[in-house]
This record gives C-alpha cells, structure tokens and sequence, in this order.
C-alpha cells in the first residue's frame, strides 16, 4: 500500500507556529512506521493547540454561557476499537483523550464531568481555553442575542424561550458570517482526519469544539460512532464536517462506509450520504429561501484501496479538503452535491 492521510482544510491551513500541518505531520509518523492511530492523533493536536482555529481545541468559540466544550472520537481499524469523548470542558487536545479512552478503557464514550476527571487521571492539566479573539466574537453575538431579547418578549423566561433564544444565537451567527466577521465554514466548525498505512492499516480521528454559541451540554456528531467518524478495516473510513445533527440524524459516516464495503467509490458513497441529508432536512428552520438546506456538511472519505474524495452540500473555491501522499500535501476542491458557488447562507 501506499499511505495517505486525508482531512478537512484545517488539517492543512494551521501549523500552531511548527513547521508542518496536521496531515504533514501524519504522513511522515506513518512513513516513520507509527501506529496509524497514533500518527492522526499528532497531527490533529498541531490544529487542536493552534489558537487561531477558531472551530476546535483552544481558542474554539465557546458555548451560549461563553464555555468552551469539546468532542472528539478515533477508531482503529484494526483492533475494531474506538474511544471518544463529549463536552469535556478545560482540557487539551481532546482527541489525545479520545485515544487513551480506547486505549485505556473498555468504554467507546466518556462525557461530561467524568470526561473531565479521566483527563486529568491520564495527566493532562486544566486550561482557559478562550482566547481574546473568541471571548471578543461571543461579546459581540452575545451583545446582538440581548438586543434581540429586549425587543421580543417572547424570547424571555420559560424553558421554551430558551430554545428560542438558541435559534436567535444561530441567526445572529449566519448574520456575522455575511458580515465577514465569521468564516462562514466555522459556524459548524471540526477537524477529521483518516488515514491507510503502509500495511493497509486505517485509522481516524474527528475533534471539534462544537457549534459555536451551542446550548451548552449541546453534543454533535463528532464523538458519535457512525455519524462524526466511522472506521472498518475490511472497507475504509468516512468523517464529517459541518452540521453534526444532520450528520447524527443519517449517520452519515456509517452509511457511507457500508458502501464502501458494497463496493462504491469513495466519491459515490459521500455523494449519496449528502443525498440523504438534502431528503431529510424538511424543517422550514433548517431550509433557505429557495427551499435547501441553509448549512453545510463536508465529508471526507477513503477506501482500503487509498482512493479518496472530498464531498460538500455546498461547494465553493473556500471548500477543500486536504490530502497528504508520497507527493506531498495540497488542497483540493470539495466536489459539491449543490451547484458548485451557490451559498447556503442568504
């Protein structure tokens, strides 16, 4: 086999002050002869530590009460184990986390408080991990949610409210992505990355901060087997970016590794995933004005074989996907379900 490692863009756009980037530094450990779960682990951390990657690990936009939860999950194809974590606060990178869960443990899933306290067992220390940038972006959309609920009744009070207000946070944030002071891809921000080795060994890692402004408690795809990450040694491996109820609600990664394994192109498969959420999406909260769905979701797939694709609802010159082979790194133009330049966000 030749190796590769593929990613969404993240994985080839932030070096966290290093000299290489996450599937940079993933190529060379396989090439080195790491475990492939290892070598991904390593090269998401690069994006994890960075504080400029405003959509994981430290300096990702925090949740509604202006906290910082993280998910993160890995699977290794062949031991068929996987590990994961879910709105673990104050600790670093989440996916190193992820990996002692499967490493460490007989769980797939650790969350919460008891995510927190296994962290800190395995030796990782607490930290802030707001940064200025993202406590100044929270300020600013907690400013615009306040004025909105000064002039709405409606979004005050009862529990009801509270889900209102969630969606106000939402609105307010496609509004800050039209505006230029959000990326328009990290309002459902994520780094995944899958690998085949050398022996045909395939691993992968998904780990996010979440949606920004989340309820907090919100969990995504990302830690959830089938949905953010799938693996199976015997196919090839699926992760997701974008919005993670879509990704849960069809089980996206699963679904699309389950062709892999019928024998579909990794190209196929995806495009029949982002099919399915495109059917599925019939809430007139989720749907533009011209009747589609008004979020993104990327995935990022490679068989047993090595061949790999980039797919997006919503394609665009900004939507890549990065890929790491004997030829080096490069970023490559997500193929689109939607036309190729039509925004989601109007």
């Amino acid at each position: 086999m030749k190796p590769v490692v593929i990613a969404s863009a993240n994985g080839h756009q932030y070096r966290n002050g290093g000299t290489e980037t996450c599937v940079e530094r993933a190529f060379r450990l396989i090439a080195r002869g790491s475990d492939v779960l290892d070598a991904v682990v390593e090269g998401v951390t690069i994006v994890e530590l960075d504080p400029n990657e405003t959509t994981v690990g430290m300096g990702g936009l925090p949740n509604a009460d202006g906290v910082v939860e993280l998910d993160a999950s890995c699977m290794h194809g062949p031991r068929s184990r996987a590990g994961a974590v879910a709105a673990m606060r104050g600790i670093v990178p989440a996916a190193a986390v992820a990996r002692h869960v499967l490493l460490d443990t007989p769980h797939h899933l650790i969350v919460g408080e008891g995510a927190l306290a296994f962290a800190r067992a395995c030796g990782f220390e607490p930290a802030d991990l707001t940064t200025p940038g993202s406590r100044s972006l929270w300020r600013e959309l907690m400013r615009r949610v306040d004025a909105r609920i000064a002039g709405d009744p409606g979004l005050r009070g009862d529990r009801a409210a509270s889900i209102r207000r969630a969606r106000v946070g939402y609105e307010i944030s496609r509004q800050l992505s039209r505006e230029g002071l959000m990326d328009r891809n990290h309002l459902w921000g994520t780094i995944s990355c899958n690998a085949v080795g050398y022996r045909g060994e395939i691993c992968g890692v998904t780990t996010t901060s979440g949606l920004a402004w989340k309820m907090p408690g919100r969990v995504g795809d990302s830690p959830i087997l089938g949905a953010g990450l799938y693996v199976r040694q015997d196919a090839g491996a699926a992760g997701s970016t974008g919005r993670g109820e879509s990704n849960l609600y069809s089980l996206s990664c699963f679904s699309i590794v389950r062709s892999l394994a019928d024998g579909k192109a990794p190209k196929d498969a995806g495009m029949a995933a982002l099919r399915e959420i495109r059917a599925a999406t019939v809430d007139p909260d989720l749907l533009n004005s011209r009747g589609r769905p008004n979020f993104n979701v990327k995935l990022y797939v490679v068989n047993a074989a090595g061949d790999c694709a980039g797919v997006a609802l919503y394609g665009g010159a900004d939507v890549l996907y990065a890929v790491c082979t004997d030829n080096g790194a490069e970023l490559c133009r997500c193929e689109a379900l939607i036309d190729e330049d039509e925004e989601f966000i109007d």
